[in-house]
């Protein structure tokens, strides 16, 4: 298929594919599409492990990596030790969380032990993102992605000193901008109905928008948001888009890690049962809707932490929800949610990895021979 995006990482089809797990990644890029492994929460010896892993099951397929490193990491709490962040989290903030799981019948003994187990804090300072770069550098990555605003010089750097790719996530047309003056390659435009970090304005808006902006720019475009078949994805790349980021839909395939009570809420839910909230990272995610979130929209509840502490205090409590809903426990259930976008109103039936994909550009064909069968002469 002829594309940027393709040509850049040498691929047949640009689909891109976000996850936390490694057979998602290995099957993707395996099947023709771009994996992309999120690096967040691993230290360098588990994801040399992960990568590994990948080396070893995606054919020889070129695939990447994601980050979350802050922009500038001088005065930041991302900066932070572990001990430090802990002892800054409001006593108000661990007795509403104790109190709402205390309410869904939920024991909150010893709930704050352990609170930071290393990972996302650690890569959110300079040395540890330096070594997790360092450990995906030595595996054949073709593309480091920073999924927290504009990549900091020193990722950039080191990226080009490996001959790698980098990419970047933009939630707003200031974002492509500062990716362009950061020396991006790669712009990833995410419209509100994506999952995760994401912002306010609409798929459909923000890519022509930012298309516009990076024209003479020589950048990939990459359209991101809500985007679950081959049929959207062809409506992006008539746009202008070069290639689509998908994260949602790998969530429900059998290959995911996905906890099976959250498969089975997202395979039920429709589109309006999403909301943006900054209750599990600080920052506003999409994520599905449940009694966690609908009790952090409650008049009484305390403004969530900053980034990253309240990923802290939240990971506390899902720890315990995630594993108490495992076992149906009906408290948990109702608390347990995920990352997830709009999208997942599309997501009704548990596919194999290989099965999105083909069905991705099985749809796509068809999209693309339907609107040229309409072009005029």
């Amino acid at each position: 298929m002829k594309s940027k995006a393709c040509e850049l990482l040498g691929i047949e089809f640009p689909l891109f594919a976000f996850s936390h797990c490694r057979d998602v990644v290995a099957e993707v890029s395996a099947a023709g599409g771009f994996g992309v492994l999120g690096a967040v929460g691993h230290s360098p010896v588990s994801l040399d492990i992960e990568l590994s892993w990948i080396d070893e099951h995606c054919d020889g397929k070129p695939y990447g990596v994601d980050l979350l490193v802050p922009t500038s990491m001088d005065n930041k709490e991302s900066a932070l030790t572990r001990e430090e962040l802990e002892s800054r989290i409001p006593e108000e903030h661990k007795r509403y969380i104790e109190h709402l799981l205390a309410t869904h019948d939920i024991d909150t003994k010893d709930l704050w032990k352990g609170t930071m187990r290393g990972g996302v804090g650690d890569n959110m300072r300079k040395v540890g993102a330096d070594r997790v770069l360092e450990t995906a550098f030595a595996h054949p990555v073709k593309m480091v992605v920073n999924a927290l605003g504009a990549p900091p010089d020193f990722m950039v750097e080191r990226a080009r000193a490996n001959n790698v790719v980098v990419g970047a996530l933009a939630g707003a047309k200031e974002h492509a901008i500062k990716h362009r003056e950061s020396g991006v390659d790669v712009c990833i435009v995410a419209g509100t109905e994506a999952g995760g970090h994401c912002g306010e304005v609409s798929t459909l808006v923000l890519v022509p928008e930012v298309l516009e902006e990076l024209k003479d720019s020589g950048m990939v475009v990459l359209a991101a948001g809500g985007i679950v078949t081959g049929k959207q994805m062809a409506a992006c790349m008539a746009m202008g888009a070069d290639g689509v980021w998908t994260g949602s839909v790998w969530l429900t395939t059998a290959e995911a890690e996905t906890l099976p009570v959250v498969k089975e809420k997202m395979l039920a839910a429709n589109s309006r049962q999403t909301v943006r909230s900054r209750s599990r990272t600080g920052k506003y995610t999409r994520q599905l809707k449940s009694a966690w979130t609908d009790a952090w929209q409650a008049e009484e509840s305390p403004d969530p932490l900053p980034m990253p502490l309240q990923g802290v205090v939240a990971e506390a409590a899902f720890r315990r929800i995630n594993q108490l809903a495992q076992s149906e426990h009906e408290g948990a259930k109702k608390l347990v949610n995920y990352f997830v976008g709009q999208g997942v109103g599309l997501m009704n039936e548990a596919l194999s990895v290989r099965s999105v994909v083909y069905n991705f550009m099985e749809d796509f064909a068809e999209a693309s021979d339907r609107l040229a069968s309409m072009t005029l002469e």
